[in-house]
């Protein structure tokens, strides 16, 4: 249907160019055709001529047309909405000093329609090449600006919500979705779209492990997004000059002054070598944890042998191993321990402790 009718306004306005053409013809001719008889017979075979050329004209062209067009629509709706946005910006400000030029040249006939014509299509690129410069950040700009809600509190205008960057590893490990759900994380969550796609990655893989801890990383960010009552952000932005996306991520924290949340200790100090705020996972479990003090009696149930002779093996709660000391012969029993000693290394924390009876004995 689109089709008929591009083809019926490509006619009319053959038909059109034809009579205008004809009507713009020599004095000379006119009379001559006016006697004649046949200027009206005339500007109706013009027309006519016109007509055929331009239907021709849009069938031959129809083609590269939808083709060039089919291409611009995928462009554009690869581009995120911000991207948009500055692109026109920077198109709108390229006409506007185009403006400004071309009636200047209004006094040099032919030439200065020439002349203005190649000044608006360079100012129009010069706009939208210069948006390109800066476009990653004035995009993280935009994505960041959040209009309030109804019934929230007014907030001043020198107020700064800060975002809170979550990289792959935390997200498959699944508890920053808990710790969103205590309200311990403010601000908004921001969720980059090369995490996203490497997330899908993941989940595509052959391998199971691997195809299941992608699985679960999805699963836990729209658990995040639909049922906790926290603000999420997708960044459609990309860094396409970077290729680690450890190296996107923190050049993503710059642009939004952001925190990076992980458990990845690699990416954690190449973080603190750039600059850039890190919330670790790993460091809050380890600060939650409670505190045990030599001397105190814990009752834990002892699972296995230790390295060395006679030790047993027992856990918290919260996964802190606890060496017993004589325990190796009350593998499979719950009983009272004294706490002798409490060690931090970088694995976490170690717990020495004794067998009560062992003391009562003594």
């Amino acid at each position: 249907m689109i089709k008929r009718i591009v083809v019926i306004l490509a006619g009319l306005l053959g038909a059109w160019g034809g009579m205008e053409l004809y009507s713009s013809m020599s004095a000379q001719t006119m009379q001559w055709s006016a006697v004649a008889g046949g200027w009206t017979s005339g500007r109706i075979m013009w027309a006519f001529g016109g007509s055929v050329l331009g239907i021709v004209l849009c069938q031959v062209l129809a083609s590269p047309v939808q083709h060039w067009w089919n291409l611009f629509r995928q462009r554009v709706a690869e581009m995120s909405t911000p991207h948009i946005l500055i692109y026109t910006c920077g198109l709108l400000v390229g006409l506007s000093v185009s403006a400004l030029l071309v009636p200047l040249l209004s006094h040099f006939g032919v030439i200065g329609q020439l002349a203005a014509t190649i000044i608006t299509v360079g100012c129009m690129i010069a706009g939208v090449q210069m948006s390109s410069w800066k476009l990653e950040e004035a995009a993280s700009w935009i994505a960041s600006v959040r209009l309030p809600q109804k019934g929230e509190n007014e907030r001043s205008s020198t107020d700064f919500e800060e975002h809170k960057i979550l990289d792959t590893s935390v997200i498959i490990d699944g508890r920053i979705a808990d710790i969103c759900k205590t309200g311990f994380i403010e601000g908004t969550i921001v969720i980059p779209e090369f995490v996203l796609e490497e997330l899908q990655h993941i989940a595509d893989s052959s391998d199971l492990l691997k195809r299941n801890r992608g699985r679960r990383g999805l699963d836990i960010l729209n658990k995040i997004q639909k049922e906790l009552e926290v603000r999420v952000l997708i960044y459609e932005g990309d860094f396409e000059e970077i290729s680690e996306v450890d190296s996107k991520l923190v050049k993503l924290a710059k642009l939004l002054k952001g925190k990076v949340v992980t458990n990845d200790f690699n990416l954690n100090k190449v973080c603190e070598l750039q600059g850039v705020s890190v919330l670790n996972i790993n460091d809050l479990a380890n600060a939650v944890k409670p505190v045990v003090l030599p001397g105190e009696e814990i009752v834990v149930q002892v699972i296995k042998d230790g390295k060395e002779h006679g030790q047993g093996v027992a856990y918290l709660d919260d996964g802190t191993m606890i060496v017993v000391e004589g325990g190796r012969d009350y593998i499979g029993t719950t009983m009272e321990v004294l706490v002798t000693s409490v060690l931090q290394t970088s694995a976490g924390r170690m717990i020495f402790a004794k067998p009560k009876l062992l003391e009562k004995a003594q």
